[in-house]
């Protein structure tokens, strides 16, 4: 298992897309499914303080995992007051856990090594300057006003975002996502020799 976290516009979607395929691993999207929690709540009208209801919708996570509204503004705004709830983050561990738990996975969040997964064999954080992630973001979402979103989920995030002690850092501000790819995958195979 293989655990890669870090800040939002890091890269750790791309790249861990990228890795699990290399290894032919299973991937794990945690963000996704606490976007996927604040999909449900905006789209049942359910506030975003309203811990007890949001943790309700969890079971609905998988099945909103394709949704290309996942990465609209409008839950990308609500995604940080989601996941900030301790009832949200324990129904989304549990089955994240157990996703894990069934061997051979990379999982990408802001807190898998540390928190969700701290028996993952790897564990990576992937970081880069605030300019270049606010920059990706923007060329991302095509929408100048994701830099200051991206800032805006940085102090939301921060309670969240949770580097594990033994996490290999990878800086990404001066690297390919290839290259990042072939450095996790590298190490991947060194900790399974």
């Amino acid at each position: 298992m293989i655990a890669i976290d870090g800040p939002a516009g890091a890269g750790k979607s791309t790249v861990a897309q990228k890795v699990a395929s290399e290894l032919g691993y299973r991937y794990l999207d945690t963000g996704a499914m606490y976007r996927a929690v604040a999909l449900a709540a905006l789209r049942a009208g359910i506030d975003v303080e309203d811990a007890a209801a949001l943790a309700g919708l969890a079971p609905l996570a998988p099945s909103l995992s394709g949704d290309p509204e996942l990465r609209s503004p409008e839950v990308e705004r609500r995604v940080s007051r989601v996941a900030r709830h301790p009832e949200v983050r324990h129904a989304l561990h549990l089955a994240q856990r157990a996703f894990l738990a069934e061997g051979d996975a990379v999982g990408e969040g802001r807190d898998v090594g540390a928190v969700v997964w701290p028996e993952a064999e790897l564990k990576i954080w992937l970081d880069a300057d605030p300019g270049v992630r606010a920059r990706r973001r923007v060329r991302e979402q095509g929408d100048s006003a994701a830099a200051a979103a991206l800032v805006e989920r940085d102090q939301l995030d921060a309670a969240q975002t949770v580097r594990a002690p033994d996490a290999v850092v990878i800086d990404s501000t001066e690297l390919e996502s290839d290259e990042v790819v072939d450095r996790i995958v590298a190490l991947a195979r060194r900790a399974a020799a």
